[in-house]
């Protein structure tokens, strides 16, 4: 046969590319429950659309080329759902996936595809950080920091990441600018490993204290959600990409609407709490509003007294960001504003439009916020929130008090504001406010404070604020779904094919 010995080398080559970091390597990650990079591929894309991009390179470095397959990540393109995605699974049986220059290559270039031709951006993460000698000394210095860019993000199309084990170096990085972050527990992530960290602090750490799935999606909030195991780690990414365009020119896809979607609505006062006093789950309130089953909530373990969901009105994307009393009676924290912030900036950069759902008590006061900057937060907030270009709809539900009134899309900051006829626009709870303004509380003399507290909520009900058109509408609840998909498509960008402006789209990934 012509040219038998060139595709027989053809041949011998693409087997020690695809065959990783050997088998034992391989039979180990099995025994331990996890895919290998190229299983996370096969798993991730359409079957038989993934088209590999670097697969026979190696690294530059002559002691290590012989056993660097790929060079450790593995690349390229394929579909999710017939939809076009670049992808960069990093493969952890090959030098612990360490960053070295050809393998920064790739990812540059998959990257720069991305964003020239409008595709999500996957990045399947575990890395052991960046590869030594390569960036040891001067020469080292010559590598890294050549291309000015590598850590701008522009939104130009949507970047997701899963930790999906050590992650450290790259996969931290590329993670802390991610749209979506989702780690599977017992992963970790952090600038540098448990070893090294110790030995610079001089204290043991334990790697999840340093970086698991508690510290990520509880406290810092860089991780939008944990989960079990690969598979569903990979399936969290399918699901936040089917509410996102492809890219930032286009709106988000639509999808019919699951029988049954209109009725939950109808109920919603078995959820609702006819007394103020009493909390509720604010996740129940959208449920019942959105397409059935298409709620898909971000950040659920930080900022918790605030909810940011996207979920399908009609079959089409909207973000809600809505109080939830079941967590410090609604109030906000500087956790809760920052959750916030990174919503309305996701929103905004995908042409997604923005449903807020009010019940606040206001900003939590205390040392803590003002220890933590809440002054700014508060104003990042409102800067952020007059850059968003996507349709905003307000709908008061209870309390909306103080600063919060604004924050939380009141007046102007909304395209339409509409009112529950149960709504409160106090500056603040009414007991109080008599206490602030007149010094009477309620044990010292009931009557006198009875007879205070009806005169300060005397103008503070949904009906005075429609009487002065700073609310469009006062609804009933039970028909705050069908208000919200009528009002969403007066609504419409249609003079930009449902294309925002994107002013957000610079907005730093983390602060």
């Amino acid at each position: 046969m012509p040219f038998e010995k060139l595709i027989e080398e053809y041949r011998e080559k693409t087997a020690a590319a695809l065959g990783m970091g050997g088998p034992e390597k391989l039979a180990k990650r099995k025994a331990e429950g996890h895919l290998n990079a190229r299983e996370r591929i096969d798993y991730l894309i359409d079957p038989d659309s993934f088209i590999e991009s670097g697969r026979f390179a190696r690294s530059n470095r002559p002691e290590v080329k012989h056993k660097t397959p790929a060079d450790g990540k593995v690349a390229g393109f394929g579909r999710i759902d017939g939809r076009e995605v670049a992808v960069v699974s990093n493969d952890f049986t090959v030098l612990g996936a360490s960053s070295a220059v050809i393998n920064m290559k790739k990812i540059k270039h998959v990257k720069q595809v991305a964003a020239r031709r409008g595709m999500p951006l996957i990045l399947l993460g575990e890395s052991s950080g960046a590869r030594m000698p390569d960036r040891m000394g001067s020469a080292g210095r010559a590598i890294i920091a050549q291309d000015p860019t590598e850590y701008q993000r522009l939104r130009e199309a949507p970047w997701c990441s899963a930790l999906l084990g050590p992650c450290y170096g790259s996969s931290t990085w590329y993670s802390a600018m991610s749209d979506f972050v989702v780690m599977r527990k017992g992963a970790i992530m952090a600038i540098a490993s448990p070893n090294v960290t110790s030995i610079a602090i001089n204290k043991p750490i334990e790697a999840e204290d340093l970086g698991g799935w508690k510290l990520l999606t509880g406290v810092s909030g860089l991780a939008d959600m944990a989960v079990d195991t690969d598979q569903q780690a990979i399936d969290a990414i399918k699901k936040f990409l089917s509410y996102l365009p492809g890219h930032h020119m286009e709106p988000p896809p639509e999808y019919p609407v699951p029988a049954g979607s209109d009725e939950t609505c109808k109920q919603i006062f078995d959820i609702l709490p006819e007394s103020r006093t009493k909390v509720y789950d604010v996740r129940k309130i959208i449920a019942a509003i959105a397409d059935r089953d298409s709620s898909f909530e971000l950040k659920e373990r930080f900022g918790k007294s605030i909810a940011t969901v996207l979920a399908r009105l009609d079959g089409k994307s909207v973000g809600f960001i809505a109080n939830n009393p079941l967590f410090k009676g609604g109030a906000l924290d500087a956790d809760a504003v920052q959750k916030v912030i990174s919503f309305m900036v996701l929103c905004d950069s995908y042409n997604i439009p923005l449903v807020f759902l009010v019940d606040v008590p206001g900003f939590l006061i205390g040392v803590e916020g003002e220890i933590r900057g809440m002054p700014g937060k508060v104003i990042n907030w409102m800067n952020a929130l007059t850059l968003v270009t996507v349709p905003k709809i307000t709908v008061i539900m209870r309390k909306n008090y103080g600063q919060a009134f604004i924050n939380m899309a009141g007046g102007k900051n909304a395209d339409e504001v509409a009112c529950w006829p149960m709504a409160d626009l106090g500056f603040m709870d009414p007991a109080v406010s008599v206490n602030v303004l007149y010094g009477v509380r309620q044990q010292d003399d009931p009557e006198k404070f009875a007879k205070l507290k009806a005169e300060v909520e005397r103008d503070t009900s949904a009906w005075g604020l429609a009487e002065l058109y700073e609310a469009q509408n006062v609804i009933d609840p039970r028909d705050t779904r069908e208000f919200l998909i009528r009002t969403l498509e007066v609504h419409r960008m249609r003079m930009k094919k449902g294309v925002g402006e994107h002013l957000l789209r610079n907005w730093p990934t983390s602060y």
